[in-house]
């Protein structure tokens, strides 16, 4: 009659439990479809994906769960600002330590909805901070719907939630998403030291452009080892392999021909290629000069050719015709030693149409602030650089031919088996030797973006 009595209660107390259960499900699924709840969600659509794989339960406030998650995960929303992001992104005004420790020792059956809506917030909260240590929160390629919307790259934010809740290091597996790029990584980690030494900084001129630097490196995210990397601030170029950084001098755009930011693959490159004048160059700053002195062309082994792409011989009359319908014609420079884009050029795809590549003009390194081209890069010992590509691509054997074709103006194209991302971007601050250094914000592109933080914070 006692064992009888016992399992009764136990069966009781099971269903009891099992009917407060069904009662949260409940109350997490119509939260889920109500608008004024929804209205509130930066990420409305990753975040009924949550619930719909975790069965619609409570995430943070589930009675039966004895982690520490929960108050990690609170604690790291908290600590936001060490990340250079804001706390006011992440519904603090309705989330806090002290009310998830209120709400998680109350009462099942009491303040159900009160404890739906501040789990669905808590989620959404962790999903926006992990779509903003990875995205950024300003990117320009992809706003807060889209990544809502769309697989990026196999990165969704609520598979990784789900997947931090599964491991011991919740907090480990959160912070993963975050850019493997070393400069942000060097960035990171002075941020963070200085908030280890003093947790009450003020806000200062350094702090703001590490914040908004880590920012950029964040729409650049690469998980490659290998790795070219373009800063236009600091006129520099870094290639880097696996436990190796090799640096080189580069010429960028000029403010009004800016070199543009983007990510790309560099598949092959091409020794002493012929350049083809780009028509706005032509047009505007060629054809005067050669409407001046018709020598102009044969002194700096320029050709033109007809839309059909027969070459033009150049007379009197057949320069006046290019005058008054310049958009008919364009213009080559043959290889050589005078060519525009020196011994090699470097393709990667890209809309802007610019390239990386050797100069005739190599005396132009030895300045110190080098924005003169039109938006292509020139990059100082191209050699070096294309033999350092053919040494990871495992193509060593080929570095004699390259400099074979390199000295004797010969065209050959060396395709890599392997392309190399190249990441071309604006940092106005990076740290060196331990300490940042600033660069000169050659292009004004800083003030729009701080004025972006500092009204968010």
């Amino acid at each position: 009659m006692k064992a009888l009595l016992t399992f009764t209660i136990i069966l009781c107390c099971a269903m009891i439990t099992r009917a407060q259960d069904l009662k949260m499900t409940s109350e997490i699924a119509s939260s889920l479809k109500d608008n004024v709840i929804l209205s509130k969600l930066h990420y409305p659509k990753s975040v009924i994906q949550f619930y719909a794989r975790n069965d619609s339960e409570y995430a943070w406030l589930h009675t039966a769960q004895k982690s520490d998650q929960p108050e990690t995960a609170m604690l790291l929303l908290e600590y936001s600002y060490r990340f250079g992001l804001s706390l006011s992104d992440y519904h603090w005004g309705a989330i806090s330590l002290q009310k998830l420790r209120k709400l998680r020792d109350a009462p099942v059956e009491i303040n159900q909805k009160e404890k739906a809506e501040f789990d669905i917030l808590m989620t959404d909260a962790l999903i926006t901070f992990i779509n903003n240590l990875h995205f950024g929160k300003y990117n320009p390629s992809y706003n807060s719907s889209f990544i809502d919307t769309n697989e990026i790259n196999g990165f969704r934010s609520e598979n990784v939630l789900l997947y931090a809740r599964q491991q011991k290091d919740f907090l480990k597996a959160i912070l993963e998403v975050q850019p493997k790029v070393k400069a942000y990584t060097d960035l990171q980690n002075y941020l963070n030291g200085l908030y280890e030494e003093n947790d009450c900084l003020a806000p200062q001129t350094g702090i703001e452009k590490i914040v908004i630097n880590m920012e950029r490196l964040r729409w650049i995210n690469t998980r490659d080892q290998a790795y070219i990397l373009v800063n236009i601030p600091s006129y520099t170029l870094e290639f880097h392999q696996k436990d190796s950084i090799y640096d080189f001098k580069v010429i960028i755009g000029k403010p009004s021909t800016k070199t543009p930011v983007l990510k790309s693959s560099i598949n092959y490159f091409t020794t002493a290629p012929d350049w083809k004048v780009p028509q706005s160059i032509f047009i505007k700053e060629m054809l005067p000069k050669i409407l001046k002195n018709k020598s102009y062309l044969t002194d700096h082994h320029y050709s033109v050719y007809d839309k059909q792409g027969n070459k033009v011989e150049i007379t009197s009359s057949k320069l006046k015709e290019i005058r008054q319908n310049p958009y008919k014609y364009s213009v080559r420079q043959s290889s050589g030693c005078d060519n525009a884009l020196g011994a090699v050029v470097f393709r990667f795809e890209n809309s802007y149409g610019v390239y990386l590549h050797d100069t005739s003009q190599k005396q132009l390194f030895n300045k110190d602030e080098r924005a003169f081209s039109h938006g292509c890069i020139r990059v100082e010992n191209a050699k070096e650089l294309a033999s350092l590509l053919l040494k990871n691509d495992g193509s060593g054997n080929k570095i004699p031919i390259l400099e074979n074709a390199m000295a004797g103006y010969q065209r050959k194209d060396f395709v890599l088996k392997q392309p190399v991302p190249i990441i071309i971007t604006y940092l106005t601050c990076l740290i060196k030797d331990g300490k940042p250094v600033l660069y000169k914000d050659i292009y004004h592109f800083d003030d729009s973006l701080e004025n972006k933080f500092n009204q968010n914070k």
